[in-house]
């Protein structure tokens, strides 16, 4: 009977090295189970540690009955692993592990994961909204730009006029600096002697349609009898009544139209006053450019950030030398155009040769548009002066003129310093017409005779810092 009591403590013991390997199997289950679900699993890899060592430590013999059994007192510092092997062993029976999503079958379609939204939009179409925004910024500015111009017409044309003419007048100034003459006196001279020219050269003009008006309007007169009398025997078929009714028809008209002339007569009061004050904002201007004009362009070049402001240095000259060749060039071009068209009118028996010769070459400012105006006027005064024979002969002289003057007198006087593409010379026109009128129609080829070269020239300094910076590593 005494033998019974070891054989149940071995038999217990058995048992619990039993329970002891199938909780670690268990616990190794479970972790290969959540290391394949990718999941960390709900007990912490310490205290499964903490539950193995547990299990291991439970591996010796269970203390046989009337054995005595020595063992020192616990430390404190083994009685909290105890406590936690002890909590861990509590905890793992009643801690819950958490659902896990379970994976795809096999036969399940992939599906794509979201592209980004700026990957999903074409390149092309990336491109064009970048650049499309900033032509939209652009345009705001070129509009905001037109009308404050719009608002300062009158001034901005006069200062456009004053840089024309103190380019046309430098020359002298600089050629009477060079004979002794102080700046200021060689400035006041040329400026009062440049204006008192066009003055005189307005009042001759002036003069001589006042003159010449009352033969005009008898020349007239004698005209439009001897046009009616061509009609009346030409081809159309023309009866005496029509041309009557038209004449009936257009003096009703004037007459109906006394509201409209009289305020256009008003307004061409104002027209006049505003003419006046823009030329004495010229004449300040003038003054004041070609006497301190280097010291404004260093002022102008302050106002310029630092970075740009060689690129600009250089511009500016350039621009210069392209806006003067073309004034002078135009200046000679329009002065023969308006001798040579004057003496054919002259020798034609037209009558006021020498107005229309003025209006000739001031019209000649306007590329192309204003040379078929002028020589359009010539030849009106003249069928209407003169009859049909001599206004057909004033045609002739006037497309002679012009095509000498297109394809040799202008490659040869502007050459290289103003190339323009015809069609940038129509378009120029129109829109500089369309914004300024007939003001905004003379500015607009020299200004973008001046913006082709300021362009090229910046580019081409661009090219070759580029092509420095780049040689500069290799030195």
């Amino acid at each position: 009977m005494s033998k019974v009591p070891g054989l149940l403590g071995a038999l217990g013991a058995g048992l619990t090295r039993m329970g002891q390997r199938l909780d670690e199997r268990r616990l190794e289950t479970e972790a290969r189970s959540a290391e394949e679900a990718g999941l960390d699993g709900s007990t912490p890899t310490a205290d499964r540690v903490r539950s193995a060592d547990r299990v291991r430590s439970d591996d010796s013999p269970a203390p046989v009955r009337g054995a005595t059994v020595t063992a020192d007192p616990p430390s404190a510092q083994d009685e909290a692993p105890a406590a936690d092997s002890a909590g861990s062993a509590g905890s793992a029976g009643t801690t819950a592990v958490p659902e896990q999503v379970p994976a795809p079958p096999a036969y399940a379609p992939a599906v794509a994961a979201r592209p980004d939204p700026v990957a999903a939009v074409p390149w092309g179409m990336r491109v064009a909204a970048e650049i499309g925004w900033r032509l939209l910024v652009l345009a705001g500015t070129l509009w905001v730009l037109m009308r404050v111009i719009s608002a300062v017409r009158l001034v901005v044309l006069a200062f456009v006029a004053a840089l024309f003419i103190t380019a046309l007048l430098q020359p002298t100034v600089s050629r009477l600096k060079r004979m002794g003459l102080p700046r200021g006196l060689a400035t006041a001279v040329t400026t009062i002697s440049g204006f008192i020219v066009m003055g005189l050269i307005g009042w001759f003009v002036v003069w001589q349609v006042m003159d010449n008006l009352d033969t005009l309007s008898e020349k007239v007169r004698a005209g439009i009898d001897e046009l009616k009398r061509w009609l009346l025997n030409s081809p159309f078929h023309v009866t005496e009544d029509q041309i009557n009714q038209v004449a009936k028809n257009l003096s009703d008209t004037i007459g109906h139209n006394t509201n409209e002339i009289t305020s256009a007569g008003l307004q061409g009061v104002t027209v006049l006053v505003e003419v006046l004050t823009g030329i004495l904002l010229a004449m300040f201007s003038t003054l004041f450019l070609l006497y301190d004009g280097k010291n404004i362009w260093h002022w102008v070049l302050r106002l310029v950030p630092e970075q740009a402001r060689p690129a600009m240095a250089g511009a500016g000259p350039r621009a210069w030398r392209t806006l003067t060749a073309y004034v002078r060039g135009t200046v000679i071009v329009a002065l023969i155009d308006a001798i040579f068209i004057g003496l054919g009118i002259y020798f034609l028996h037209v009558p006021m040769a020498v107005p229309l010769s003025v209006f000739i070459f001031l019209f000649a400012f306007i590329p192309l548009v204003g040379a078929v105006i002028s020589g359009a006027l010539a030849v009106v005064v003249a069928l209407v002066t003169e009859g049909v024979f001599t206004a057909v002969m004033v045609l002739v002289v006037v497309l002679l003129v012009q095509q000498i003057e297109g394809h040799v007198l202008q490659p040869f006087i502007l050459g290289r310093a103003v190339r323009v593409h015809p069609l940038a010379v129509v378009l120029s026109v129109a829109a500089g017409g369309l914004i300024g009128g007939i003001g905004g129609s003379v500015v607009a080829v020299p200004l973008v005779a001046v913006t082709n070269t300021v362009v090229g020239y910046l580019r081409a300094t661009a090219k070759e810092n580029a092509l420095r910076s780049a040689q500069a590593p290799e030195q």
